[in-house]
């Protein structure tokens, strides 16, 4: 097969299935893993699609639907996980804190220390990995059941995150635009974290490069409401002197 002709198959392979991994692409064409990634690499700079850690993502899909789980956890790991580990600093002992079904929350979850804490979530992978830890009281939303995001929304997610006062909340998004503010690609997400902003002190909100400048589906609040921004260093300086105009603190890693 022509070198041209395997990068055509592979764009259409990643925009029908949303995701696939290096290994996959690899035994589909019968090639080594070093020439799929030299492959993505270069359809990445043609902007026909998005590398992530293992694998490659569409760029059709981003900021308009909601992507399974599976899929999210795969995309700009690296920079994710640099901006999950700076959230921890964040936490003090006794501290009432909420966390999204975000993937950097997820990774937040998975290195908080077991201290004495309070964490209210919807998340079900959030939920999963702090039930080991003693000391760290774990609240879910319940709600009706995303399977694509594993996370719980809805009526009753929301009625139940109403009544309580935390501290922090730690949420992520899809989208921050200058003049649209913060988004979703999901409609119920949305509400949840909107709510989430709401019953917090404190919104640090957790996101990598590649969010900024992007107006997804459905809007969750003006950046105003954001008191914390916690990105990595590969986004525009542009963006986080725009933040900082508004008063945000930018924690740039």
């Amino acid at each position: 097969m022509l070198v041209a002709e395997r990068h055509k198959k592979i764009i259409t392979i990643v925009d029908e299935k949303g995701s696939i991994r290096v290994s996959e692409l690899s035994q589909i064409f019968n090639v080594t893993e070093e020439t799929i990634r030299r492959d993505l690499e270069k359809l990445e700079t043609e902007g026909k699609l998005q590398r992530s850690h293992g694998g490659a993502v569409s760029v059709k899909q981003e900021g308009q639907v909601e992507l399974p789980y599976f899929e999210r956890e795969i995309r700009n790991v690296k920079e994710k996980m640099a901006v999950a580990e700076e959230a921890i600093h964040h936490v003090s002992i006794n501290d009432r804190i909420i966390l999204d079904a975000s993937t950097t929350a997820w990774y937040m979850a998975k290195r908080l220390p077991d201290i004495p804490l309070t964490v209210i979530t919807n998340s079900m992978k959030v939920i999963m990995e702090l039930s080991t830890r003693e000391k760290v009281t774990v609240i879910s939303s319940g709600g009706t059941l995303m399977s694509r995001s594993l996370s719980f929304v809805g009526p009753l997610a929301m009625e139940t995150i109403e009544p309580y006062h935390v501290n922090k909340a730690f949420i992520s998004c899809q989208g921050i635009h200058n003049e649209r503010g913060i988004s979703d690609s999901n409609e119920m997400q949305s509400f949840v974290k909107k709510k989430m902003i709401e019953i917090a002190d404190e919104v640090y909100l957790l996101a990598d490069y590649t969010k900024f400048g992007v107006q997804a589906l459905s809007r969750i609040a003006p950046l105003e409401t954001i008191h914390y921004m916690i990105t990595d260093s590969k986004t525009d300086q542009a963006y986080i002197r725009s933040l900082q105009e508004l008063n945000i603190e930018v924690i740039c890693l």
